[in-house]
């Protein structure tokens, strides 16, 4: 039987967490899946608790590689995957038991789909459900709105070319979820908690400063242009949007002083505005 779902575990220096997240992969009741576990120049023993999972279970595969980065990871990962179907699943995150089963039932059921998630709750230093916003492409491309953990076809991404490893500071996720579904495509949220996301005090996401920031959404923006520009419009009409909100708040800070002065005036027989020359 070939396989249909490869679930694709990226892990650096995580391999105090990976037990529990492979624990999540092998209770799953749908059965016809692989488990990749990726090394990515780890220095604990991520080796060790990689091997003892591939001996007790045939389905899980481990490739180990040089440092080089999540997207690096995730691709090398897909590069080698048997599924027709990826899911993505850092080593400290973990997912319920039903999830896999009713996203690969999700696209059976409507070829017109390219992405599957769920709902999320956190763990970890932080607990409860983790609310996004729903999902459209305009609310897209204000923010990531969809967590790493969600089901894609494997030949989806080799027609956008894998992860972008020029994302070297995160939200490869963001960037590779626009690349999927800017040209179209169907997006399903199943309604089930399926993936539990672990909240620490040092993470990836939170590292990211403001001169990262800046550098990744640069990038972003260069990269996906055509997508930014036809939510927002050209850089003219942004600059001419800009200015037109600008006048509109002088003018009704303009309006509030003289409500306020009228007000003193009146009241205490001063005001505190000046006229403006």
């Amino acid at each position: 039987m070939s396989i249909n779902v490869s679930i694709i575990v990226p892990c650096y220096n995580q391999a105090q967490y990976l037990d529990e997240c492979l624990n999540s992969v092998f209770d799953q009741v749908y059965s016809n899946w692989e488990c990749i576990i990726v090394n990515d120049g780890s220095t604990d023993n991520t080796e060790a608790v990689a091997k003892k999972w591939q001996d007790k279970d045939n389905r899980i595969k481990y490739l180990s590689k040089k440092n080089g980065g999540l997207s690096a990871a995730r691709n090398s990962g897909i590069s080698i995957a048997k599924g027709q179907f990826i899911l993505p699943l850092d080593s400290d995150d973990k997912i319920s038991n039903n999830y896999i089963a009713q996203a690969v039932n999700t696209f059976e059921e409507d070829s017109t789909l390219k992405l599957v998630y769920c709902n999320a709750e956190k763990f970890g230093d932080e607990s409860g459900l983790w609310n996004l916003p729903p999902f459209s492409l305009y609310n897209l491309s204000q923010n990531n709105l969809i967590f790493p953990c969600a089901m894609y076809k494997k030949k989806d991404w080799e027609i956008i070319g894998g992860y972008d490893v020029n994302m070297i500071y995160g939200w490869e996720d963001w960037e590779f979820w626009i690349s999927l579904l800017k040209n179209g495509g169907g997006v399903k949220k199943l309604d089930l908690v399926g993936f539990y996301y672990r909240i620490k005090a040092v993470s990836m996401l939170k590292n990211i400063d403001e001169e990262k920031g800046i550098f990744l959404l640069n990038y972003l923006s260069v990269k996906h242009a055509d997508f930014f520009v036809k939510h927002y419009g050209s850089f003219k009409f942004l600059a001419q949007e800009t200015e037109r909100i600008k006048n509109s708040y002088e003018e009704k800070l303009k309006s509030e002083k003289f409500v306020i002065n009228a007000f003193l005036k009146k009241f205490f027989g001063f005001t505190i505005f000046k006229k403006s020359k």
